[in-house]
């Protein structure tokens, strides 16, 4: 039996759609593929705690997608060496207080690591926006912030060791040592994503 001129067009149509359709989804697992890569080179750790604490990969990218967009809104500055060195002088003194006050040592160093923040062009609102924020641009040491966090955090419920309140200015001091680098956060962003 022969199929008619008609019958075969429309076969052909059909065949056409089925292949366009193939070709959207191949594209779009595509796409979808190097939007990971690029936001798991991006974020580096912080991906993988993302995706754990939101439950699914595409959670995740949406939400680390929403902070990137939020920060390319600020406007980073660059420390003075006058401010640079005002940040340097006191952190010695925290570390010199640490000596005879732990504690107060541990809230001044989270106190100077908003008002570094703040130099920089974050805002400081809360501490999770912080962090957040900070995730885009300092992904590899955004973790210390946060333990250093919870640290403090419980001192202010218990009474901490001294071991306890030394790692928690350890892990500020990371965090410091990044946010007074030379260049500014969004720099060392694009540095670091020209190297991923």
């Amino acid at each position: 039996m022969a199929l008619s001129d008609e019958t075969v067009l429309w076969i052909i149509i059909g065949l056409a759609a089925v292949a366009i359709l193939i070709a959207a989804i191949v594209v779009a697992k595509h796409r979808a593929r190097l939007r990971t890569a690029e936001l798991e080179g991006r974020f580096g750790p912080e991906y993988q705690r993302a995706v754990s604490e939101l439950g699914s990969r595409k959670a995740a990218e949406r939400e680390l997608a929403a902070r990137a967009r939020r920060v390319e809104h600020f406007r980073f500055t660059d420390l003075t060496p006058a401010d640079r060195s005002r940040f340097e002088a006191r952190w010695n003194r925290i570390q010199t207080q640490f000596v005879d006050d732990p504690a107060l040592a541990v809230a001044g160093a989270n106190q100077l690591i908003g008002e570094v923040m703040r130099a920089r062009g974050y805002p400081t609102d809360d501490f999770e926006q912080r962090v957040a924020d900070l995730s885009v641009e300092y992904p590899e040491v955004v973790q210390h912030y946060r333990a250093a966090h919870a640290l403090a955090s419980s001192a202010s419920g218990k009474a901490l060791d001294t071991e306890e309140l030394r790692q928690a200015v350890v892990h500020y001091r990371v965090l410091f040592a990044e946010l007074l680098h030379e260049g500014s956060a969004h720099h060392a962003s694009e540095l670091r994503r020209a190297h991923a």
